[in-house]
């Protein structure tokens, strides 16, 4: 495990020796070797074929700095935010995070707004069940649901992702099924614990720092700051794997050609030697190159989605709410045996209070 940023920075950029396009499914954490043999593209595809996909999928996933998608988004937030303050005590996990996260994926995918619904009965997690870590029945639950979507697709054209990829061409070729499905398996399952994470995350911390959203009310200017602040305290995704090509050194230890290392991005968006105070959220943290998105060839496609979510969630708060109560929680502990990381809540019971 790599816990450095200067380390982790390193390792990330050289995709020759530390490679993400290995057997499908074994570079995340835990391995999903078990579950999937369908590649998840670009993320485990390696250049020059990782920026072919990358250059074609870019202008899709930038789509969310459009100010049509904007308006949108902010009235799916808004929504929900009223209906908490509406409802009074209210999980925000099951009843705000994972509804903003499906109904939101709705506008990345360009698809009716009704099979949010259908996301949203799947839970929090997608590979992921209370009795295992890893649930290969669950999976195939997804995986059978974009082979229909991709089927759909073909029978019955529409504006959707799903469309653009059936239409799309790389070095002029259409793209496979296979290749499609790799990478909506990649923006389902990429975006989805993630971002529940980070909007949960979000709304305890201005639960617990009620002064924090005062001053946002109060400054506006630094509120992209404050994203990128809580991105990086909170860091949604603890780690992700490499699969070592060749025998070599990283931050003086010795690796073998074939073995896996972990860049740990959490540790490094806390590395002291980088971060002033890295143990507090400071909203308006000028210097912050923070890896929680990744870092190199294969940082986050969906980056520009997550931060547009939470920039424009913490925007809604300052505008409709006054404090927030969190009344009870159930933490989500991340658990690697010596490593242990709380990443989010199973369970946030919580009242808005109305700005007025």
């Amino acid at each position: 495990m790599i816990l450095g940023l200067k380390d982790v920075r390193k390792c990330a950029h050289n995709w020759k020796i530390f490679q993400s396009g290995a057997v499908p499914g074994r570079i995340v954490v835990p391995s999903e070797v078990s579950i999937r043999e369908t590649r998840q593209i670009p993320f485990e595809l390696d250049p020059p074929e990782h920026k072919h996909f990358r250059d074609l999928l870019n202008p899709w996933f930038k789509r969310p700095l459009e100010q049509g998608y904007i308006n949108s988004l902010q009235q799916i937030i808004a929504e929900l935010v009223d209906d908490v303050i509406h409802n009074g005590s209210t999980d925000i996990v099951s009843e705000f995070s994972l509804k903003l996260q499906s109904r939101a994926l709705t506008l990345l995918l360009n698809v009716p707004y009704e099979e949010s619904l259908v996301w949203i009965n799947w839970g929090t997690h997608v590979f992921r069940s209370n009795e295992s870590e890893l649930d290969g029945e669950k999976a195939a639950i997804l995986y059978d649901y974009i082979d229909n979507q991709i089927e759909l697709a073909i029978k019955t054209p529409s504006d959707s992702l799903y469309s653009s990829l059936l239409n799309a061409s790389i070095d002029g070729k259409k793209l496979s099924k296979e290749q499609i499905k790799g990478v909506m398996i990649l923006t389902f399952a990429g975006g989805r614990d993630t971002v529940i994470n980070a909007v949960t995350n979000t709304i305890a911390y201005f639960a617990s720092q009620p002064s924090s959203l005062s001053r946002l009310r109060k400054e506006p200017e630094i509120i992209p700051r404050a994203v990128e602040e809580l991105i990086r305290y909170f860091s949604p995704l603890t780690h992700m794997g490499r699969v070592v090509t060749q025998d070599t050194d990283v931050a003086q230890q010795g690796v073998t050609a074939d073995s896996r290392i972990s860049l740990c991005w959490a540790s490094a968006n806390r590395d002291a030697s980088v971060f002033e105070q890295p143990n507090e959220v400071i909203l308006d943290r000028k210097i912050n190159p923070h890896v929680a998105f990744g870092f190199g060839p294969h940082n986050c496609l969906g980056a520009t989605h997550a931060r547009q979510i939470i920039k424009t969630l913490i925007t809604t708060l300052t505008n409709k709410v006054d404090t927030i109560e969190v009344l009870s929680q159930q933490d989500n502990i991340e658990d690697w045996g010596a490593f242990q990381r709380k990443i989010g809540y199973e369970q946030l019971n919580a009242i808005f209070s109305p700005y007025r």
